[in-house]
């Protein structure tokens, strides 16, 4: 394989430039950084990479992805170090380039979902990318994106899903009240979680354990159920939690004075899980 030795060069500056949304909007193209993204978009999203590059040492140490890329028959193109670093600070000697190629509501409620997670108006990176590694964890069918929530092609997203963007659907760029009016069409709950619900989520937890349906007007975590989860900072504005079924707050026994978004996410989105298997 032919190595890529100046940093300087017009390919290195293209891919270092998709880290903007205006590029990766322009190009139709998104950067994927470091081992455990680069091997999961090979094996799972191949028909979207349009380029591999390694250093000589990450492609000695990473044989599987070398080989995973070429089997598939893949671009796979050795960089020197210099040149890795000059695509991205966080590329651990692997980056691809894919085609930006994001799923549709449509998509997603044709495949029959039982369990989705839509974020609304979430615009931490870290937080977005969380929350759909702790979806994929947690065998969730799918994640939407909506109202001014962050690109989920965003670099930091796609790190923080460690792999995860590769496993299940995600959906982005929707409008929240059209998109939980489908999800309530196709025959999911909607239910928003809120630390002040007034459902609980263990309560809802022990009525899913007991064969038979619940009180009148208690949500069942064995149907199928879309979560829906607000603001790292403001939560979920009052007109978004209206639109669900129900507003289930997460237990706090201890003094914590409240659970960050991911961790709350990946709670309720568990409780839905165990109760549907």
């Amino acid at each position: 394989m032919p190595e890529l030795a100046n940093p300087r060069a017009e390919r290195v500056k293209a891919v270092r430039a998709l880290a903007g949304r205006s590029v990766r909007q322009r190009t139709g193209r998104f950067l994927v950084e470091g081992p455990q993204s680069v091997r999961e978009a090979v094996r799972f999203a191949a028909d979207q990479v349009r380029d591999v590059y390694l250093t000589p040492a990450a492609a000695e140490r990473y044989g599987e992805i070398v080989a995973d890329a070429q089997g598939a028959g893949l671009s796979v193109r050795l960089g020197t170090p210099e040149v890795l670093e000059a695509m991205s600070a966080d590329a651990q000697g692997v980056v691809a380039v894919l085609e930006s190629r994001l799923a549709t509501l449509g998509d997603v409620l044709a495949s029959a979902p039982r369990l989705v997670a839509v974020l609304a108006n979430v615009r931490d990176p870290g937080n977005a990318g969380t929350v759909i590694r702790a979806a994929d964890a947690a065998g969730a069918d799918a994640v939407v994106l909506a109202g001014e929530s962050v690109d989920p092609l965003n670099p930091k997203v796609v790190r923080s899903t460690v792999g995860s963007l590769f496993h299940l659907p995600v959906v982005a760029g929707v409008e929240l009240a059209p998109a939980v009016a489908a999800l309530r069409a196709a025959g999911l709950a909607v239910l928003a979680a809120d630390g002040g619900g007034e459902q609980d989520l263990d309560d809802l937890q022990d009525a899913a354990a007991v064969d038979g349906p619940g009180a009148a007007g208690t949500p069942d975590l064995r149907t199928p159920t879309a979560w829906l989860f607000g603001n790292e900072a403001w939560g979920l504005l009052p007109a978004d939690r209206a639109l669900a079924d129900a507003a289930v707050r997460v237990p706090i026994r201890g003094r914590a004075e409240s659970l960050n978004l991911a961790t709350a996410a990946t709670v309720c989105l568990y409780a839905s899980s165990r109760a549907q298997r």
